[in-house]
Order: structure tokens, then sequence, then C-alpha cells
């Protein structure tokens, strides 16, 4: 059963760029951020690192609370106050995603361009141990192992041209994180995955990657 509030609750398919995409395109022009309030029964709400309800807890955001959302994303599906939906909202202020059902808009349309252009983060697939984010305003991965299941995370990436893939890993283990800067001339671009591997030296074997994730440097 969904509520109409004059916003939209089916999530919309989120069109990712591919790397080919990466060598012919451009980016899609961002609109203006939009703005929304927090609704739930009255418990704070859960701000996720990735689009997922099994992705990371990084803070909570109380209800009635305004919020700024830069984007848009599909995700896992969530029930929440105005019906079921797997739209996603990236709120940069808060560092992570909130499930969409949870956020009046005042609209019955998707109200925020598509995330992956600026700002994002992603949760490797089958709620395995990885979790990446990338910080463009000076270009560091952020990659963090968050379970302890034998794999290291791995961030996979190719540059604009094609270069690639380039690797960050975290294989410190269960609850650790890596920061670490990679070259990426100001303004170009990345396509990353985040996954789960062997730590190796040579090309590993990829598992459980994440659906690619396209981002420039700031």
């Amino acid at each position: 059963m969904k509520r109409s509030k004059l916003r939209r609750i089916a999530g919309s398919g989120l069109v990712m760029a591919a790397v080919g995409a990466l060598l012919t395109g451009g980016a899609i022009e961002a609109s203006a951020a939009a703005s929304g309030t927090v609704k739930t029964a009255g418990d704070p709400l859960n701000v996720r690192r990735a689009p997922t309800a099994s992705a990371t807890a990084v803070k909570t955001v109380a209800n009635g609370a305004a919020v700024t959302i830069d984007c848009q994303i599909t995700g896992a599906s969530v029930t929440g106050t105005y019906g079921t939906s797997t739209l996603w909202d990236y709120v940069p202020a808060l560092g992570g995603y909130i499930s969409d059902t949870y956020v009046f808009t005042n609209s019955d349309t998707r109200i925020a361009p598509d995330c992956g252009v600026g700002s994002g983060s992603g949760q490797c697939a089958d709620a395995c141990a990885g979790e990446a984010q990338y910080r463009a305003s000076d270009s560091h991965f952020l990659v963090y192992d968050m379970k302890a299941d034998g794999y290291s995370a791995v961030v996979a990436y190719w540059l604009k041209g094609g270069a690639g893939p380039f690797y960050v890993w975290n294989s410190g283990g269960e609850g650790t994180k890596v920061d670490k800067a990679v070259s990426v001339p100001r303004g170009s671009w990345l396509f990353y995955k985040v996954c789960v591997a062997n730590y190796t030296t040579a090309k590993p074997e990829l598992l459980s990657c994440s659906d690619g994730i396209t981002d420039y440097a700031a």
C-alpha cells in the first residue's frame, strides 16, 4: 500500500555509466540540489554509507529534520513511511544515503539527478565486507573492510581514456579503513567498482562487485 503526498514512491532505474561511456561521453548536467523532510514514526533515521539497509550506518538524522538531497540512486528495496521503494537519496551533509521512503519532498516525480557524479559511495554486492567512498575534493579513496570473511576489500578503478584497472586495497581485516590518494587530474573522470578479493600484487579475481560508479576529481 502506498501513501501519496504528491511525491513519487516507486524507484526508477538508474542509468550507470559503463567504462566505454567514459571514453566518449561527458557529464550529465546536474540540477540544483533538492530539499526534503525526514518523516519517521518518531525514531531517528539511519544514514547508510551505501544505498542498502545492510550497509554501515554512518550516523542518524532526526525525524522532522530538513535535508538537502544532492542526487538519487536505485538501491535495495525498503518499506517506510511512504510505501515501498528502491530509491535512495544522497545527502552530502550527512555523509551518506537515506531511503526515499522516509523523505517528504512534495513531489510525485524524481527530484534530483542520478548519483555518481561528484558524490557517492558503494558497497560490494551480496552484503559482503567491502565498502568504499571516493572523495572528489582531494581525490582519495576510503576503503572499508566490515567483515571477517577471508577476503580483502578492494576498489578497482579506470581513468578517462580507459587506463586501468588500478586497485586500492584494504587488507587490514575486519573494522579497518584505508585512506589513499589516487592520481586523477582535476576535473577528470574515473569509473570504479567496490569488490572483495584475495590480496595479490597481480591482477586479482574480483568477487561480488558493486555496480559501477562514475565520479570526478573536483
